[in-house]
Order: structure tokens, then C-alpha cells, then sequence
């Protein structure tokens, strides 16, 4: 339902996107997003490094991993990551051993989805390019 009123806000984009890992699984996320995708890790402020976790950044995204006693990994829950050609994220995904299920059903875009190390659900997507 829309307001009739006119906001004082507007959104700009996303910040970051947080995703749950066990407790001590900080490696496997260094390899997955700093060696796989080439991320760069970034220093955690030191209250929160505390926490665990760790954080990584590739352009204008970046992923926090933060730990969750309780650890699920998101099977269907997922971020839709915007990839500037997606043919090769794919093939270096599935070089490094990381099953890739390609998806057509998303209007205007090609995607794909993967799993980290860890099951989380990840969405790859690129915009088509006009014929």
C-alpha cells in the first residue's frame, strides 16, 4: 500500500549484505570470497572483530559474514549480486569446484545461482544486452 504522502527519504542503494556462518568458519569464507571471487577482505572495526565474522568488498558490493551460534545455511534466502560478465564468474566458479544452475526465468536478465562453501544461497545476475 503506497502513502499519500511524499517521503522525506529515499533509498540509495545497499550498504552491504550479511550472511550467517558457524563459529571458526572464517577460512572457508577467505577462500571462497577473497581466493573464488576475488574480494578483497576488509578490517573489521575492532568491537565488532571481536564478534568473528569477516568482511569482504568487490566494487560497489560488500558482504559481511557474520557468525551465528545456531548456523543454518540459506537454502532459498539469498542476495542477487549485479555481475559484469557472468559467463566468466561462472566458469571460474565451476573451475574452482562450485556447481553453477542456470535459471532463464528472470525477464531482461541472464542468472545463475551457486552455494559458498558454507550452503549459503547465492544469485548471480546480468543485465541482457539489447539485440
Amino acid at each position: 500500500m503506497r502513502s499519500e504522502n511524499i517521503p522525506d527519504y529515499a533509498f540509495g542503494g545497499l550498504h552491504h549484505v550479511q550472511l550467517a556462518i558457524p563459529p571458526g568458519s572464517e577460512d572457508l569464507c577467505r577462500q571462497f570470497w577473497g581466493d573464488v571471487l576475488d574480494m578483497t577482505e576488509l578490517e573489521k572495526p575492532p568491537v565488532l572483530a571481536a564478534r568473528g565474522g569477516c568482511w569482504f568488498r568487490g566494487g560497489d558490493l560488500e558482504v559481511h559474514l557474520g557468525v551465528e551460534e545456531d548456523f543454518s545455511p540459506a537454502r532459498k534466502a539469498h542476495p542477487g549480486i549485479l555481475v559484469r560478465d557472468l559467463q566468466a564468474l561462472a566458469k571460474r566458479l565451476e573451475a574452482c569446484g562450485h556447481e553453477v544452475t542456470w535459471d532463464d526465468n528472470f525477464p531482461g536478465h541472464d542468472r545463475c545461482y551457486a552455494f559458498d562453501k558454507l550452503g549459503n544461497r547465492l544469485e548471480f545476475l546480468e543485465p541482457k544486452r539489447a539485440s
